[in-house]
């Protein structure tokens, strides 16, 4: 296994941060906040186009670029960095994920494609109204009728549900969880009952606008079956390693961007006839971010060629332990970066608080260190 990146991959981290550094400006990122649809369709659509970043880690022979998880990590840190606002992890770490590794051959012919290009946008719908992210969380059932499946019920925090097009649901059937895929403009199953209405999506409000969540609510509405009735946990979990791995990438990139901002602002902010950088409290609080992004990014690095490697017995363990670490750090270097920056670091009009919301949303996203350290004992035998 190759523990440094490629020359080909070095060029795709440049590519991308060329790419996001004309496209997701901090005005553009000011802006798609603002903004309840929260992205740019004609980004969205260069970098399916031109870039082909929504297929890179798909395989071929589903419309994909075929590369693998090294180079989606990547492109993960690099948005992260940008604090590109989109559907990106929502759509590939999620819902193209899960469909990858369902096995379901006729559903990832039908459905891997426009995800690949990016005309379809899909997101992963599992979490209910307690917010938890483990199997006793699921508890939405769904009905086959004939041989038509519905779902009533209501899944809450959402990534970007309410633009995606297409619905990766998790719900209970009589043999168990199940995974379903549903048109997010799917209507009532006719004979649903009074009320039926199908799918009814709800923009959520949220601490961080760069990455939005939504209240989706089933009624009666029509589902596909993905893979096989009752057996989608390991699906899922496996879904959820993986995104964790790659969200703990991005929150390495966006944690490098809070520092990089703290160092320029340390060499040239004056106080008291010097540079605020070269006194003791700045320079070791800007050592210590460095050191902490140094040892969180080998977390992270180390989650994506354990997926690289395909060693499932060592997913888990890579994956709670690179999102305890970049969780925490991110958290850590966002906030140490509006000190450093003193009062300017705390208005509506720096930069600074964008990626402090961002880490604090990502900390939770897919689970709170807490509940990654849980993961991590068990899955060392604790």
């Amino acid at each position: 296994m190759e523990l440094t990146f490629t020359d080909e991959q070095e060029e795709l981290r440049k590519t991308v941060r060329a790419f996001f550094a004309r496209h997701a400006t901090e005005a553009d990122v000011r802006r798609l906040a603002a903004d309840d649809l929260g992205h740019d369709p004609a980004v969205w659509r260069r970098m399916g186009e031109e870039l082909g970043l929504q297929g890179l880690a798909v395989p071929e022979e589903y419309g994909g670029a075929g590369f693998g998880y090294v180079e989606l990590g990547i492109v993960c840190e690099e948005a992260g960095r940008a604090l590109l606002c989109g559907p990106y992890f929502a759509s590939v770490a999620l819902g193209a994920e899960a469909l990858i590794r369902a096995g379901d051959d006729q559903a990832a012919r039908d459905l891997l494609p426009g995800i690949s290009v990016g005309t379809t946008i899909a997101t992963l719908a599992l979490t209910e109204d307690e917010g938890r992210w483990d199997e006793a969380g699921v508890r939405m059932a769904a009905t086959l009728s004939g041989d038509t499946w519905t779902l009533t019920g209501t899944k809450t925090y959402v990534p970007d549900g309410h633009i995606a097009d297409l619905l990766l649901v998790a719900a209970r059937t009589d043999t168990g969880i199940s995974l379903f895929a549903v048109e997010a403009e799917a209507e009532a199953e006719a004979g649903a009952g009074a009320g039926a209405g199908g799918v009814t999506r709800t923009l959520l409000p949220a601490l961080d606008q760069t990455r939005r969540q939504a209240r989706v609510d089933f009624d009666g509405a029509r589902a596909r079956l993905i893979g096989r009735e009752g057996a989608a946990w390991p699906v899922i979990e496996g879904t959820l390693a993986t995104a964790a791995i790659l969200l703990a990438a991005e929150q390495v990139g966006g944690a490098s961007a809070a520092l990089d901002a703290a160092v320029e602002y340390a060499k040239v902010r004056v106080q008291y006839g010097r540079a605020i950088g070269s006194f003791q409290g700045v320079k070791h609080r800007c050592a210590d971010m460095l050191t902490a992004i140094e040892s969180a990014r080998s977390a992270a690095y180390g989650g994506l060629w354990a997926l690289a490697s395909g060693n499932a017995a060592e997913l888990g363990v890579a994956a709670a332990l690179a999102k305890v670490s970049c969780s925490e750090t991110f958290t850590e270097v966002a906030g140490g970066n509006i000190q450093v920056h003193g009062a300017i670091g705390f208005t509506w009009e720096h930069p600074a608080h964008l990626y402090f919301k961002r880490a604090k949303s990502s900390e939770v996203l897919l689970g709170t260190p807490a509940y990654h350290r849980e993961l991590l004992a068990a899955g060392l035998g604790f």
